[in-house]
């Protein structure tokens, strides 16, 4: 299984994070910022991943470092689930409808950090939550995941909308590289089988055929 644990301790936050890659989507989300649990909240379901996030932020300042050091944090954690990333298809991408709005996110866990933000949201806030938050949320993650991440804007004129759709989306594009992936290690469960079952056909030979094949392969030499 594909899992990592995240202890990340600054002046600002303390997180704690888990994640399971290969999960069914359940999630339990304390990030002291409300709107950003919704968004999490979303994002594991979409992803169907397993994601466990506590933040204890300076929130009475505002949400600035709780919502950076989160995608910071969440970053090392895919980085760390994903390992040396054998088997992995590399690229992914979704376009995902939230109502008016229309939104594409592409990604390529190429080891490179590029984040390329075009999410033009109409409002500075939706309900106590700054929107410019979200650009932040999003070069943390690609940072620390070293990943090439691009999050465009097709169509949408509603703040809330535009933000949960990028959310959506890019938990759908990194869940269409996992699941070829899993394709991948079913491969190599099913090789791994052969292997077993031909190493058991040779154990079951007996002796005698042993002994003359050898014998044979002797004289042919």
């Amino acid at each position: 299984m594909r899992r990592s644990e995240i202890d990340r301790k600054t002046a600002e936050t303390n997180i704690q994070l888990k994640l399971n890659l290969d999960g069914t989507g359940t999630s339990t989300i304390d990030t002291g910022v409300g709107f950003l649990d919704h968004m999490l909240t979303l994002f594991a379901k979409h992803g169907r991943f397993d994601l466990d996030i506590k933040c204890q932020g300076d929130t009475q300042v505002d949400d600035h470092h709780s919502v950076e050091d989160i995608g910071i944090a969440l970053g090392d954690a895919f980085a760390q689930a994903l390992g040396d990333k054998k088997g992995i298809n590399r690229y992914g991408s979704a376009i995902i409808p939230m109502d008016e709005s229309l939104i594409l996110t592409a990604v390529d866990f190429s080891g490179r950090c590029y984040l390329g933000y075009e999410l033009d949201i109409p409002t500075a806030k939706v309900g106590t939550f700054d929107t410019e938050l979200v650009e932040e949320f999003w070069f943390g993650f690609a940072r620390s995941a070293a990943c090439n991440l691009h999050i465009r804007k097709i169509a949408g004129t509603n703040s809330h909308h535009i933000i949960e759709g990028a959310f959506k989306s890019a938990a759908r594009s990194i869940a269409s590289i996992l699941l070829l992936q899993m394709k991948y290690h079913r491969r190599k469960e099913s090789s791994s089988d052969s292997d077993h079952r031909l190493r058991r056909r040779k154990s079951l030979l007996p002796e005698e055929f042993i002994q003359i094949y050898r014998a044979g392969s002797r004289s042919d030499s």
